[in-house]
């Protein structure tokens, strides 16, 4: 009986993790009924990451009133895993893009409700919170969830004020002497994928920021103002993080996580990994079977599939990459660790097309794998 662990990426716009696993297992099962499988969703951070984890780990998912992007009251959520010793957060769930659909605009937009989800898992006793930072609707750099846990900013007058993209020029003076005691000694991570600064041409406000309603001219306006409170944390916190990779992520947020909280951004997968203890469940195994939608030079960088072959190979399980396309310059995936590469596309259409018959032969695909192992004999 072999021993197989399924641990895709989704496919963006096409097939969830969870989704993607389930048809892996169908066909597997079909070749190998008896086979012992062990299914892992992937969570890159955005919205579904809390799910993601809920699935892979079992625990609860717990639901708090919270201010939301615009300060209004809603329900927001998180999951309690690890026998309630970890929390994991999406910042979506309350700072995200479909809450502020045909009202977007990231000058007026807040994580204040992060912050509130955040204090509602110190208060249940986490010692471990993980941050999913994607797909938010917000350029406060985190300013509003950390006043939420006791930060405080004042402007000129020494007046004190919950920032937004459109005031962090307004900050004069950050405190951080409040912030609440409890997350004194809990281990914070950020799940960031990205390495943008927090301002510039590649920083938060213009490459984001656009997404999220910025006209031309607000971006400017919101990259000024995460120049300015950089300018601070240097002045009152001595710290210059603009630089820092992923500093950048969720509109600046990667960079509020390190400054306010001590949080560690950690590329997605790796947490994931991590968390759901994949070194021991590997032990034993014989085949990993991972993908993503598409596996090109960018995948090197540390994406999904790279991440898990690291891994593999160290333990010298066999990893089998299941993609949608291939691109060019994918050699290094191999001395990565990545054992093969193939793609579901069983004929040559448009995305458009192919993505209406994925489903159909990503089962087909695996399914031929399968064949191909028990032919010889594995």
């Amino acid at each position: 009986m072999s021993k197989f662990l399924l641990i895709p990426d989704s496919f963006k716009g096409t097939m969830s993790s969870e989704e993607i696993c389930a048809i892996m297992e169908k066909a597997i099962r079909k070749n190998q009924p008896e086979a012992d499988i062990i299914t892992i969703p992937v969570a890159d951070g955005g919205e579904g990451s809390v799910d993601a984890f809920l699935r892979a780990m079992g625990g609860e998912k717990i639901n708090v009133t919270v201010k939301g992007p615009f300060f209004e009251e809603m329900e927001a959520f998180y999951g309690m895993i690890d026998q309630g010793r970890i929390a994991v957060i999406e910042m979506a769930a309350c700072a995200g893009l479909p809450l502020v659909e045909g009202k977007a605009d990231p000058r007026m937009t807040t994580t204040y409700g992060v912050g509130q989800l955040m204090e509602d898992a110190v208060r249940r006793g986490c010692r471990k919170i993980i941050m999913g930072l994607g797909g938010s609707c917000t350029n406060d750099a985190g300013t509003g969830a950390a006043a939420a846990l006791g930060v405080v900013f004042r402007d000129k007058s020494g007046k004190s004020f919950i920032p937004v993209g459109g005031t962090l020029s307004e900050i004069e003076h950050v405190d951080t002497s409040g912030l609440l005691p409890g997350l004194k000694g809990i281990e914070l991570v950020a799940m960031c994928d990205i390495d943008n600064p927090l301002y510039g041409e590649k920083g938060a406000a213009y490459v984001f920021s656009p997404q999220k309603g910025a006209t031309p001219e607000v971006v400017k306006e919101l990259d000024e103002g995460l120049r300015h409170l950089d300018q601070v944390l240097q002045k009152d916190l001595g710290l210059a993080l603009a630089e820092v990779k992923g500093a950048g992520a969720a509109g600046g947020m990667g960079c509020g996580m390190v400054a306010f909280f001590g949080a560690a951004l950690q590329m997605g997968i790796e947490t994931v990994l991590d968390t759901v203890r994949f070194d021991e469940m590997l032990q034993g195994a014989d085949y990993v079977i991972s993908g993503e939608g598409k596996i090109d030079s960018q995948s090197i960088r540390g994406k999904v599939v790279i991440g898990i072959a690291k891994r593999t190979k160290k333990a010298k399980v066999p990893l089998i990459a299941v993609v949608g396309d291939i691109g060019d310059g994918i050699e290094e995936a191999y001395e990565q660790g990545v054992s093969g590469i193939f793609s579901i596309n069983r004929v040559a259409v448009e995305y458009k097309d192919a993505r209406l018959r994925a489903k159909e032969d990503l089962y087909l695909t695996v399914d031929n794998l399968m064949r191909f192992l028990k032919a010889i004999g594995k």
